[in-house]
This record gives structure tokens, sequence and C-alpha cells, in this order.
């Protein structure tokens, strides 16, 4: 089978294109009668929907995968792993998994991109559902030492307080861009208009 596509993908960092890249070639393959179930990326697969925050499709994917080819490739376990603690909301186990493998080369980009993109989620989630927190409990969310955690959020604009070890939240301002269509705009104004004669 042809993966110049998902290498391609890779290479260009279109992380967020792989897994519908991965599932077109699967259902090709399998349209087509190839054989291709030894040859598959599925680690690369599986942690394409765990990029894209698809977990259920990763979920169903591992399903699939025949026994002989999970005990053969120890990355692809290592790659489900992650998939097992976003599914059970570990969040603190999602790191572990990630620093728990060495991770071949071209699967090393995708893995280290999405650490890099859940720890954004992460800190996205910590703004939203809280107002303090302690050091201790954002270090955990976010997969870092307590020290480097205090210098993240630190960096977000939040506060901390060191004779309580808590950090105080600094919600971000959320800027909606309004549109305006002109056409809406005539229709109230010649609305209003009528109202008022």
């Amino acid at each position: 089978m042809d993966f110049s596509v998902v290498n391609q993908a890779l290479s260009s960092k279109s992380f967020h294109k792989m897994a519908d890249i991965c599932d077109a070639l699967m259902l090709q393959a399998a349209a087509e009668g190839v054989p291709f179930r030894h040859e598959w990326p599925f680690a690369l697969h599986l942690l394409a929907h765990i990029y894209v925050d698809d977990v259920n499709s990763a979920r169903f994917l591992w399903k699939s995968i025949p026994a002989t080819i999970k005990e053969s490739q120890p990355q692809l376990v290592a790659a489900w792993k992650i998939g097992q603690k976003l599914w059970t909301r570990d969040y603190a186990g999602v790191y572990e998994a990630i620093r728990g493998f060495d991770w071949t080369q071209q699967t090393q980009l995708l893995v280290a991109a999405f650490s890099e993109l859940y720890t954004t989620r992460m800190f996205a989630l910590l703004q939203s559902a809280y107002s303090t927190i302690s050091i201790q409990d954002a270090a955990q969310f976010l997969g870092m030492n307590e020290e480097d955690a205090t210098n993240y959020v630190l960096q977000q604009g939040w506060t901390v307080n060191p004779t309580s070890r808590m950090l105080t939240v600094t919600k971000q301002a959320i800027v909606k861009e309004q549109k305006l269509d002109p056409g809406k705009l005539q229709r109230l104004t010649e609305y209003v208009f009528h109202l008022e004669h």
C-alpha cells in the first residue's frame, strides 16, 4: 500500500487531517480487497484520532485490530494506553502514558504535538472551571511539576499565593465578533421606521 499521503501529512504537520486520511485509505483498501493489516500504521492512525479528540473512533479502531498485531506492536499498545487514559478522564495518566514509552521518530512528532495541544486544552478547562486551584492540582492537570506549572500559569496572567499555595485564575475576556449583515440592518431600520410612523 502507498502511505505517501500519510507521510506527507505527517511531515507537513497536518496532524488534524491524518485521521480522515487514514480512515479514507483504510476504506479504500478494504473496498479493493487489498490485504493491508500487517503493514498498516495502526499507531499513527490511533494517535491521529486521539489528536483530533475523537476517542470513540480510536476505541473502535482499537477493537477492530487483530490481537496478533496488538501483540507484535508495542507502540500501538502504548498509543492505546493514551486513549484509555482519555476515555477514563485520567488527566495525569495521559501525560504518564505519553512519557512512558520511547516513541519512534515518526510517531514522536505526532505525540509531541498532541501533548502540547492537550496541555492547552487542560489549561482552558482549568480556566473555565476554577476560580482558585491548588498548585498541586494544577500541576497534575497540566502534566508538569509544581514549579513548571506555576510558571506556566503565571505567564497566562494567573496569580499565586505562596502561603496558601493556591493559584487564582484570571478569566480571559471573551471577544465575540459580531457579523452585521447589511440586509438585516436595512430590514430592521425599515421595521422601526414603520413602527414610528
